[in-house]
């Protein structure tokens, strides 16, 4: 007899390519399938490869469909559904969110609303990184609420600096500035684009490193309190902070650096107790320094490169451990 699958139903909260990348990985492990999609996304193809899918956000913009909460454990508890998976973007990085879904009796495939709340935000993981002796890129404390804010840094740390938005990731919500002129333009830019993007237009002030390499490592923990590095990427190669070429393992990283980032990688994530994949980023300065920027309690778009290096399904993965499965087990 084959054995009786981890949920009942698995819905993705989210759209394109991550949500067919979630519905290959369930229905791989046995697992039925449900969509949600915008009146914009109707014929759109991820809805087909469900084997359920429900139209959400009825006459709401294609981005407040898929933010709509409320809307979508609606739609998650009508139809049986048991744990919902957040992709990437959009809702994936919610603390409000994961702990909805806990009110509801819904598994929420990803980290715990505390690990969310502490590294979602990326003001709070700076000085997380700081209580565990993981070098930060310097940066304010807390979140500015206005680009007048951002002055008594620039005074200490000069130009050019980055506006950088706390929540989500992608690039959006950053920018460049190499002028005191252009502060107040680049705040309001930013914390609009971080509004839309995330539904959170905080954002946080970062001294601006020139031409550094951009490497990120791939963590896998699960409720046991077990937590693993699945090595690097660099994700060097980039346009207005998107990037667009990743690659692994990272070529002519030294291997002190290389090592010292993955230890620190590992640190922080024991320091929060990690649970589920995320991707500790960081940022090598031409003294092969390394600083660390931030973590992305999510699947990273990118996370293909390492399953091809490793032979780990990360999605599959994050759907076992979601279902109480151990690093051993898997």
């Amino acid at each position: 007899m084959p054995s009786a699958p981890l949920f009942r139903k698995l819905m993705c909260a989210n759209r394109g390519e991550i949500a067919i990348r979630v519905f290959r990985a369930a229905t791989e492990l046995g697992i039925p399938t449900v969509a949600i999609f915008s009146h914009e996304d109707r014929v759109h193809l991820h809805r087909y490869k469900a084997d359920q899918a429900f139209l959400v956000g009825k006459g709401k913009n294609p981005v407040a469909a898929y933010l709509d909460i409320e809307e979508i454990l609606h739609v998650a508890k009508e139809n049986g559904v048991d744990a919902i998976h957040p992709g990437y973007g959009f809702l994936s990085e919610r603390a409000d969110f994961a702990t909805r879904c806990a009110e509801e009796g819904i598994v929420f495939v990803g980290p715990s609303p505390q690990v969310l709340t502490a590294l979602g935000d990326k003001v709070s993981a700076r000085r997380l990184a700081v209580e565990c002796g993981v070098a930060t890129v310097p940066g304010t404390k807390e979140p500015i609420s206005q680009a007048k804010d951002a002055l008594s840094f620039v005074a200490e740390n000069g130009m050019p600096i980055l506006i950088k938005a706390a929540m989500g990731g992608g690039g959006r919500g950053m920018r460049v500035v190499q002028e005191e002129s252009e502060l107040e333009e680049a705040f309001k830019s930013a914390t609009a684009e971080a509004l839309a993007a995330f539904g959170d237009g905080t954002v946080f002030v970062e001294r601006y490193l020139h031409y550094p390499r951009h490497i990120e490592v791939q963590l896998l923990g699960d409720s046991q309190g077990e937590l693993m590095h699945l090595f690097e990427r660099d994700c060097s190669v980039q346009r207005r902070h998107q990037k667009l070429l990743e690659m692994a393992p990272a070529v002519n990283l030294d291997t002190k650096v290389r090592d010292a980032i993955l230890e620190d990688a590992l640190q922080l994530g024991r320091h929060v107790q990690y649970g589920n994949a995320g991707t500790a980023e960081f940022l090598v300065d031409k003294e092969g320094r390394h600083y660390f920027i931030e973590v992305n309690p999510r699947i990273q778009v990118e996370h293909t490169v390492t399953e091809e290096c490793t032979g780990v399904d990360l999605v599959q993965s994050q759907i076992r451990i979601a279902a109480g499965q151990s690093l051993a087990d898997l």
